[in-house]
């Protein structure tokens, strides 16, 4: 669910939230994910159009399911003491019953960082502190009690109590060939990567090679891969909603080369259910990723659209 801006007076903000998870729940999808954010991004949105605080919404969408995982896609390292993010997603696990996943990324946004009075740093300071955080959330996450002292982050015995289980899953998020993926082979159960789809091939090799320098196989890293999805039953109105929003956006596809226009819709798939069924299935599943996780930013919010998506997509996924 990547936006809260649904026309809706803010009473009835969360209730769509809700909707959507039942909807999702209903539909077969296995996990339901908000952003970690407190700004609207800028290639959705204006920073100040509604943004819930992730992990609130996801407590409060854990009493409202009963089925789906729940997860940030991701949490920011750099919003949180990594301490106390273990305590937070064990916690989401709790009162889920078990249904939590820790999404974790560097972070990026920086004017949100700058605004919130959070440091930002540089590239290289971000992911320092996540492979820092990592080295003790996880352990969190299993039941030890991590003692660190690093550049950025200490802990001394950090106890983590309670939890239901010792295996509740991490995911991390993003495209980075070295540090990411490095990140993922060592640490993750699942990595969502992020890029373009074009870039697939060329990403999954440099996975399989974090792997290898890991020492880890790489069958025992589960994938998944961000697509944008405008889908309607009405392929010509799924191609209209495309339009206006990137419109929104100030992206005017008519006016744009043939290798901009593709370079602006390459992590788009639209269309009718059988035309974003064939487009996920060529330009992502047959590149060996092993599942989607499905940004409808357009049109989610609309009764019935994730029921859609869900009913298109699962046949290419399972089994």
């Amino acid at each position: 669910m990547p936006n809260f801006s649904y026309g809706t007076p803010v009473r009835d903000l969360f209730p769509t939230v809700v909707a959507q998870a039942r909807e999702a729940e209903a539909a077969g999808f296995d996990t339901a994910f908000v952003m970690d954010h407190f700004y609207q991004l800028p290639g959705i949105g204006e920073p100040d159009e509604p943004m819930l605080e992730a992990y609130s919404a996801l407590s409060g969408l854990a009493m409202a399911t009963t089925d789906i995982k729940l997860s940030a896609l991701v949490t920011g390292n750099t919003y949180r003491n990594p301490p106390m993010l273990a305590k937070t997603v064990t916690t989401l696990d709790v009162v889920s019953g078990g249904r939590a996943v820790l999404g974790i990324g560097a972070g990026w946004f920086e004017l949100e960082h700058r605004q919130f009075g959070y440091e930002f740093g540089t590239f290289t300071d971000r992911f320092e502190r996540l492979g820092e955080a990592l080295e003790i959330i996880v352990p969190m996450l299993r039941g030890q009690r991590p003692t660190f002292e690093g550049r950025w982050y200490r802990t001394e015995s950090a106890i983590n109590e309670p939890r239901l289980r010792d295996d509740l899953p991490v995911l991390l998020g993003g495209g980075g060939e070295r540090k990411t993926f490095g990140y993922a082979a060592r640490y993750a159960d699942h990595l969502n990567v992020i890029c373009n789809a074009s870039e697939l091939p060329r990403k999954l090799d440099a996975l399989a090679q974090r792997c290898e320098e890991a020492g880890r196989d790489r069958a025992t890293l589960e994938t998944s891969f961000l697509a944008f999805v405008m889908i309607d039953e009405d392929g010509d109105r799924a191609r209209q909603l495309q339009r206006e929003f990137l419109l929104s956006r100030g992206v005017d596809l008519d006016t744009m080369s043939d290798e901009a226009r593709a370079a602006a819709v390459d992590r788009q798939f639209v269309g009718s259910p059988d035309e974003v069924a064939e487009q996920i299935q060529t330009r992502v599943l047959d590149r060996g990723i092993d599942g989607i996780v499905v940004n409808l930013v357009a049109n989610g919010h609309e009764p019935g659209v994730v029921e859609l998506a869900g009913r298109t997509l699962t046949p290419l996924v399972s089994g």
